[in-house]
């Protein structure tokens, strides 16, 4: 995902554990000409795992079906029971190619122990096999399941909320939006609202920091079906123009990735329609950092930031 060192300038408000894993990642990379191939990417992803903090122990993690052919797996937090809890659709990033529920399990568990809500991982299908809009399909198909029958699912319906990371969170998004009926928030976590953007962050931290340009133009090649636009707001929701049908929103960006005004551009749009936004910055860290709380400490305090935040707008939904 990560080719080349950053410029040492850009770099002086990193964190010293980023900056090192950063060094180490591009000191392990292989030299490379033109776009990175689809293996690699897999690679990549696959390989981010290992990089998470040990999660907290969870109640239960189930692995289901929903809607009759969708994957996912089911976590409850330590004490729930079968007591109706606020409940967390989560979409794994990856580009919309990679990743899935293992690549994310921590993450997932994570959040569902310390936000105490039950998270309902999807297995979306991924491309090129499947392109768009399968993804979103089986994400639609998961999300009606889930609205239809809360208490089968051990879910409070007025609580039921829909996150993700990275493509994962622009899945969450976009399905946000059109939901029939109103969630009761979003979770993104560094989110790519906008396939090829073209912001400050993309262009000052465009190689060196995780995940480059080159690899975001890879994603959308691989994801793109005939005719689809990059501007089409079912891949680009920042284009959606009716921020208020969006639910509420904690939106986490880090300080040292090329997303980072993507995310803020939203937060300040629902803000501008009314509808409640929180933004959190994270200084001095990059993408992915809520899965870097092996090696990064900071990261891991991070997330922990994160869980803590989910658990009060629970409290308050």
């Amino acid at each position: 995902m990560t080719t080349a060192p950053a410029d040492a300038a850009a770099r002086s408000g990193l964190d010293p554990r980023a900056r090192r894993f950063l060094d180490l990642i591009a000191a392990g990379a292989k030299s490379r000409d033109g776009a990175p191939t689809l293996s690699e990417l897999r690679a990549a992803t696959g390989g981010l795992a290992s990089f998470a903090a040990p999660p907290p122990p969870v109640e239960r993690c189930d692995d289901v079906v929903a809607a009759g052919r969708v994957a996912v797996r089911f976590y409850a937090p330590p004490g729930s029971g079968d007591a109706p809890l606020p409940a967390l659709l989560y979409f794994h990033g990856g580009g919309w190619i990679s990743g899935g529920i293992a690549s994310h399990d921590a993450i997932c568990a994570t959040l569902s122990a310390r936000g105490f809500c039950r998270v309902i991982a999807v297995d979306y299908r991924l491309a090129p096999e499947h392109r768009f809009p399968a993804a979103l399909d089986d994400g639609r198909a998961a999300l009606r399941a889930i609205a239809a029958r809360p208490r089968r699912y051990g879910v409070d319906p007025k609580r039921l909320g829909i996150a993700g990371d990275s493509a994962g969170a622009n899945l969450a998004v976009v399905l946000a939006r059109e939901a029939s009926a109103p969630l009761a928030l979003q979770l993104l976590l560094c989110p790519v609202l906008s396939p090829l953007g073209q912001t400050p962050s993309r262009a000052a931290l465009a190689a060196g920091w995780l995940i480059e340009d080159a690899t975001m133009r890879a994603y959308w090649d691989f994801y793109r079906a005939p005719g689809l636009s990059r501007d089409d707001p079912r891949v680009a929701p920042l284009n959606s123009g009716d921020f208020a049908k969006h639910p509420p929103a904690l939106v986490h960006v880090a300080e040292f990735d090329p997303l980072r005004d993507e995310g803020e551009a939203y937060a300040a749009a629902l803000t501008a329609a009314g509808v409640g936004a929180e933004l959190t910055v994270h200084a001095g860290l990059i993408h992915h950092f809520y899965g870097l709380g092996g090696v990064v400490p900071a990261a891991q305090a991070a997330f922990a930031r994160v869980c803590d935040g989910l658990k009060l707008a629970w409290a308050a939904a």
